[in-house]
């Protein structure tokens, strides 16, 4: 996944202030205590990303 795909769908889904604010400050579990922007700042691929924030947040499966 492109991370132009992923900053897209983030925005649909949180919405494009929020969806910012979630990747600088929502630690998660699944990204090994990392924020989003942490994670992908270490080398983590946007699409795996992507499925620990459909999984923690509950993203509808028509949206992953």
């Amino acid at each position: 996944m492109r991370l132009t795909i992923f900053w897209e769908r983030m925005a649909d889904h949180f919405g494009a202030a929020y969806a910012d604010s979630f990747a600088r400050d929502h630690v998660m579990a699944e990204l090994g205590g990392r924020t989003v922007n942490e994670a992908l700042d270490a080398g983590w691929e946007a699409k795996d990303v992507w499925r620990a924030v459909c999984t923690a947040m509950g993203v509808p499966a028509d949206k992953r």
